[in-house]
């Protein structure tokens, strides 16, 4: 069913550029930061893109992070009782690392959604959404089910994913990782850098620049740690059905892309399939922001639709790698009316939404 009349009414970032979306739309705009080792065991270490050094535990650096993003989403901190979607793939494995010291690494899955309640004093329903990659794609388009059912005016979604050595040595022992750097289509790509981000989205149905005109979730549990060519193309002309476009109405698309070998060459393939001829331009974060795993697709959007409101593009800073026949966008599209989001995820699961600027 098309979602219509939900739009993005305020954002909240903090990500390994900046503690807020402008201190991190200006760290992109200098070139980004650089990831920080992260030891998983003794003399392993992998490249995290860390948030800026806080003081405080792991659970009074959530609550601090959470109460920041809300609020610079216009989100108030007291006595809200609208729907609130917390969405993550780690959820609290971090707090049992650190504090609890929970070896079973076990708990309710509720537990950390009410952690960030918490934080906010949030008086509202509460909601899990736990799909790992494309957690925080799903929890918008269940906030914008909820606003469109005329069951609330606005919802706030918050997507979250604090550092964890659980999280970072499961993706090592799987070969996942590059022990260097992401460069998501980049020629030599060796794999994803993980990153930490905590994102803020208030939905509303009042008019504002960015309406969320369509959105799809395919689940093809063939690969359940990669990307899946069929269910890439599946998710983008239902996403585009959806929205009521063509696939020549796209100004712009948001890519996966996360600097794996086989993921993003799969992706690749599948989108100029969709888009054939009209393939519109590329643009990937991953590079600057790391992989945030369930908060990656909030983070994502804001932080792109901040720089587009800015004025800023991120730059890819690398050698594309020239047999996938594609290109990431070394500056904005001259005309950006339409934009794709893509998200990919293990289990199988593909995430698409599709945002339309009102002022385009």
């Amino acid at each position: 069913m098309s979602i219509e009349g939900v739009y993005v009414a305020g954002m909240g970032l903090a990500c390994a550029l900046g503690n807020d979306l402008a201190s991190s739309v200006t760290a992109l705009a200098r070139g980004g930061v650089p990831p920080m080792p992260v030891a998983v065991s003794q003399g392993v270490l992998w490249p995290v893109f860390m948030l800026p050094p806080q003081d405080g535990s792991w659970t009074e650096r959530l609550e601090r992070t959470v109460r920041s993003v809300a609020a610079e989403a216009g989100e108030g901190v007291g006595g809200r009782a609208g729907p609130l979607f917390v969405a993550s793939s780690s959820l609290d494995i971090g707090d049992m690392e650190h504090e609890v010291q929970d070896l079973r690494l076990g708990g309710d899955l509720q537990d950390f959604a009410g952690l960030v309640a918490r934080a906010l004093d949030w008086q509202g329903p509460v909601f899990t959404i736990s799909t790992a990659c494309t957690s925080a794609l799903n929890a918008m388009l269940a906030a914008c089910d909820f606003i469109r059912s005329g069951e609330a005016d606005e919802a706030l979604v918050i997507g979250a994913e604090l550092g964890n050595r659980f999280t970072v040595a499961g993706f090592g022992a799987m070969q996942l990782l590059s022990p260097d750097g992401a460069r998501p289509f980049g020629a030599g790509r060796n794999g994803l850098v993980l990153g930490e981000a905590v994102a803020a989205l208030r939905l509303g149905s009042r008019a504002a620049r960015w309406r969320i005109a369509g959105g799809s979730n395919v689940v093809d549990g063939r690969n359940p740690s990669g990307t899946e060519a069929s269910a890439v193309i599946a998710m983008c002309h239902e996403a585009l059905a959806q929205s009521g476009l063509d696939p020549r109405d796209i100004d712009l698309i948001k890519v996966q892309a996360a600097g794996g070998p086989v993921n993003d060459a799969i992706e690749a393939q599948a989108l100029k399939q969709v888009f054939s001829d009209s393939l519109p331009p590329l643009v990937s974060l991953k590079s600057l922001l790391g992989h945030t795993l369930g908060a990656s697709g909030a983070a994502e959007l804001a932080l792109l639709l901040a720089c587009i409101e800015a004025s800023v593009w991120p730059s890819a800073g690398y050698a594309i790698d020239g047999e996938l026949g594609i290109a990431l966008s070394s500056q904005a599209p001259a005309k950006l009316r339409n934009v794709l989001l893509n998200v990919v995820g293990f289990g199988g699961g593909h995430a698409s939404l599709v945002l339309e600027d009102c002022t385009a």
